[in-house]
């Protein structure tokens, strides 16, 4: 069956260009033009991921992302012009499953919806046991990663910090929370320290050559494993 989007759109040029992309693209959609009919919709559609925009006349957007997202099994991407960074991580640490700025390339929006379906519902505990891009192999219940078959040694806190990456792969990840997570009860943790760490892992993890990174950066917001689209 495809998957069923409702995009929450008070624009409906936004909201054409969109139904058209996502039809020829092989989805199901249905609209909403502001935060009640969201709500509405949403309730009655069970939509398997939410396109919404932040700028709706009735309610910000940024509190319409729990109320949506409460269920657990929807995914939700912020498509807005809003693009702060401070909306970015709020919308993040609010639930939402990436963030991405209009004006938007419809292919990219397109490749991080399949992203975001291929792992709907995955939080720490369901995340894929193994992850496999390129020659990279990650095995969480193994703890080892290998590339081209041999395996990388790791400090702890690398292995700590990509192993949240893997569990929530293809969603950014802020700053604050993977300090939390990786520098649990050390206060003087700053995102230098994680910056530093992720360098590393580049080294580490991507094989020389001209080859797209692992770990993309999202500026001023966190970083993200990249899934293959």
């Amino acid at each position: 069956m495809p998957a069923k989007i409702l995009i929450v759109d008070d624009e409906p040029a936004i909201r054409r260009l969109l139904r058209n992309t996502l039809e020829r693209a092989g989805y199901v959609v249905v609209e909403a033009g502001n935060a009640s009919d969201a709500i509405t919709r949403a309730a009655a559609e069970r939509p398997d991921a939410i396109l919404l925009d932040l700028g709706l006349p009735d309610r910000d957007g940024l509190g319409l992302i729990p109320l949506l997202t409460k269920a657990g099994d929807t995914v939700l991407l912020v498509v807005s012009a809003r693009d702060a960074t401070a909306e970015k991580v709020a919308a993040l640490d609010l639930g939402a499953h990436d963030y991405v700025s209009k004006p938007f390339d419809t292919d990219e929006l397109l490749a991080r919806l399949r992203v975001a379906l291929r792992y709907r519902g995955a939080g720490d505990a369901t995340a894929a046991a193994v992850v496999r891009r390129g020659d990279l192999t990650i095995d969480l219940d193994r703890r080892m990663v290998l590339r081209a078959g041999q395996e990388l040694h790791l400090t702890r806190k690398e292995y700590d910090v990509l192993a949240l990456l893997v569990r929530h792969i293809g969603r950014v990840v802020t700053h604050d929370r993977i300090i939390a997570a990786a520098w649990s009860g050390d206060e003087d943790a700053r995102v230098e320290y994680l910056r530093i760490v992720i360098r590393n892992l580049r080294q580490k993890l991507e094989a020389p050559g001209p080859v797209g990174s692992v770990i993309a950066n999202e500026l001023g917001v966190g970083y993200r494993l990249r899934a293959d689209s």
